[in-house]
């Protein structure tokens, strides 16, 4: 059900949005520039900026500047949150300069190492903006892409000293067999750093062609999983599917060298989101009625939730009924977005 949007009011809502900052209460993601392109690539282009009036509550003042980042002080600037604004204003002049292509395939290889900061939020917005540029060009796309790369360089956060596990066959297989860590309530961020184990799936593979089918693969085995899993934690849970399908989005986009180190990264982002949010035992889940894919995005767009509608605009690409009941299931777990 995806379309190219020519109505301009993507455009419209991108422009309204990048006066506003890419976090709120110095933690929470701005969601908006995603749902507002994921509600325009699924044809839903004319709800945008009523969706949008009702999120707007959640939207806070974009941030001050504390010195320019350039070509050669970025080293000292990535990771550090304080510096959004610096960093979003080196990509929006880069974006200008350059093709975003090339942009991209500077910045690519630099940023994925640190996929895992801002709960992955960083790599979703970037993954939005990449569809939309790849269906139109213009000055607004551009500069959500300036926002989103910039918003991942200030939340870059490696992971590393993890200990690989036997690999299983199968992304489902694999995601089954991650180790539940113990937590107590505690945020990503830690919750993170307590990951030390989780199965090697993808750590062998180099060639470009089966990392774009693994990653396929991946995406629909995490979206399956929710309707099941989702109620671990219904927020969170979300990202073992929308962080690997941004990856996945953005790799035309990129060079095929570039296509198994994503995988790794995207793997490495769904294991650990599943390890950190696991319920002690699934669920069977029977959606309530059979949907089509348009039903279950009007059900999300009624519900509203910006995660809800995430989920579903992934499940929307999976495209199977597996993956709109996960979609249903996350709007019966997740508080609807109040008007």
């Amino acid at each position: 059900m995806d379309t190219i949007d020519t109505s301009g009011r993507l455009e419209e809502a991108l422009e309204r949005l990048h006066g506003s900052g890419p976090e709120r209460l110095g933690r929470l993601t701005n969601h908006a520039p995603m749902v507002v392109e994921a509600l325009a690539a699924h044809g839903q282009a004319g709800a945008v900026h009523r969706w949008l009036d009702r999120y707007q509550p959640k939207l806070e003042e974009f941030p001050a500047s504390v010195a320019p980042v350039n070509d050669a002080n970025w080293p000292s600037a990535l990771g550090d949150p304080r510096r959004a604004a610096d960093w979003i204003a080196y990509f929006t002049h880069a974006v200008r300069e350059r093709p975003w292509r090339s942009v991209l395939a500077d910045w690519w290889p630099r940023l994925l190492p640190g996929l895992y900061g801002g709960s992955t939020h960083p790599v979703i917005r970037v993954g939005h903006a990449v569809r939309a540029l790849c269906t139109d060009e213009n000055e607004p796309r551009r500069t959500e892409l300036a926002h989103g790369l910039g918003y991942w360089a200030a939340r870059h956060h490696p992971v590393s000293g993890i200990t690989p596990l036997p690999a299983a066959s199968t992304a489902a297989e694999a995601l089954d067999a991650v180790p539940p860590i113990t937590t107590d309530g505690r945020g990503f961020p830690a919750r993170l750093v307590a990951v030390r184990q989780l199965p090697l799936w993808s750590g062998e593979v180099t060639a470009p062609d089966e990392a774009r089918a693994r990653l396929t693969e991946l995406v629909r085995a995490a979206t399956h999983r929710y309707a099941t899993h989702g109620h671990g934690e219904e927020t969170m849970l979300v990202h073992a599917a929308t962080a690997p399908n941004a990856v996945l989005r953005s790799l035309d986009a990129l060079h095929r060298d570039l296509w198994a180190p994503s995988l790794h990264a995207a793997w490495t982002a769904s294991a650990a989101v599943t390890a950190m949010y696991a319920p002690p035992q699934p669920v069977t889940y029977t959606p309530p009625a059979h949907l089509t894919p348009e039903e279950v995005l009007e059900r999300a767009l009624a519900h509203g939730d910006e995660h809800v509608l995430k989920l579903t605009d992934t499940a929307l690409d999976v495209a199977d009924e597996r993956a709109l009941a996960s979609a249903l299931r996350a709007m019966e777990l997740s508080a609807p977005l109040q008007s």
